[in-house]
This record gives structure tokens, sequence and C-alpha cells, in this order.
């Protein structure tokens, strides 16, 4: 069953009324961050295709190579197939990037499909795919998706903002923070948006694309 779909800053002012009233901390963090930006993504094969460019490279080299990628035409499963390993590599694709394309591509995905299936049947198509790892999956179901509650424990950034704003004294690991984010359901896709936010207001410094 598909649960909250967030489709305006409404649904993310009410959200992150509910996580205020429930969690004093939020509350906090609301007051120094505003609600946060509902930043819904496009869906679909290229969405994905991006976040693989997009893994351990910097945010300005992953915008320079997508924007070749897309200038080439290489932005469907039909063109990533047809290309040779030169065409793949030419926009910056590294070998193991361009096998991770590959996969996507042949993966044979429904991407439509996708829109009407539980969280948790999202997240198991994507990580069967080599190069798509479960925060990934996360991050589509949140942003491509609009899912409600949804959360990306494995996030550096929100892993560190939780440590400052719940006053920890270790920066919680993937499965506590998980954890933790229990209790913001159904809004949990708000308390990530009010975690990255908060990041950004102690560290100067933006937690995701």
């Amino acid at each position: 069953m598909v649960g909250r779909i967030l489709t305006s800053e409404d649904c993310m002012a009410e959200g992150a009324a509910w996580l205020a009233k429930a969690e004093p901390r939020f509350a906090h963090a609301l007051e120094l961050t505003g609600t946060p930006p509902l930043r819904r993504r496009d869906d679909g094969f290229a969405q994905l295709l991006s976040a693989i460019v997009s893994q351990q490279v910097s945010t300005h080299a992953a915008r320079a190579i997508w924007g070749r990628m897309e200038d080439a035409g290489l932005t469907t499963p039909a063109a990533v197939l047809a290309a040779d390993d030169a065409t793949l590599r030419a926009p910056g694709l590294s070998g193991q990037k361009m096998r991770y394309a590959r996969a996507l591509a042949s993966a044979g995905i429904d991407f439509d499909a996708l829109r009407t299936l539980p969280d948790a049947d999202v997240t198991r198509i994507l990580v069967e795919v080599p190069g798509i790892g479960r925060w990934t999956a996360e991050i589509y179901a949140m942003f491509s998706l609009g899912r409600a509650d949804v959360f990306a424990p494995a996030d550096l950034a929100l892993q560190e903002s939780a440590r400052r704003l719940f006053g920890l004294q270790d920066r919680p690991r993937e499965a506590a923070l998980r954890t933790m984010a229990a209790a913001w359901s159904p809004w949990r896709t708000v308390a990530a948006g009010l975690l990255w936010a908060y990041y950004r207001v102690e560290t100067d410094r933006e937690g995701i694309i």
C-alpha cells in the first residue's frame, strides 16, 4: 500500500508542524530553518542513471559529466545499450560506472509501476541493480516518487545533523539512525528535509545535491 505522497509545499508544512509538535528538537530546527523545500525531481531511468553518475565525485564534476551525457543523448536505456565503451567513456564515465549504466539499462524496470508500489518494494527492486544501493533507492523514493515516510539513514549529513540536533556524543550509524527515525513516521521524508536544512544552517554546507 502506497502512503502519503508529497505534492506541494503545504504537505511539507503539514509534516514539519507534526514533527515539531511530536519532538521539541524538531521545533527548534524548524525555528532556525523554516519549512524545508519539497525538492521533487523527475522519476524514471534518467534520474537513476544521473544518481549513478554522481557517485563518488564532486557535485561540480557530476553536473559536468551528466551535462555531457545529456548532450550525447545517453539518457535512455536504448542509447546506453547501443553505445560502445568509447562513447560511454567520452562524457567521463569510469569503467565501473559504464557497467552500472548498462546494468540499469538492461534491468527492465517498469518505472511507471514503481509509482504504485509500496516503499519497501520500490527499494527491493532498485537495489537488485548493480550500482544502486539502499541510499540511492531511498533518495529516489523520497524525491522522485514523493513518498512522505522514507528515510535514508546511511546519509552522512543526516547522521551528523542528528548528532548535533539531538546532542549525541557520536554520530549515529545507519542502524541506530533508522531506529531513531521510526518515531518520526509518518513524516520521515520531511524529517530528513528538516535535518538537511539544519545541517546547512549549522555547517553552511549543503547536505544533498
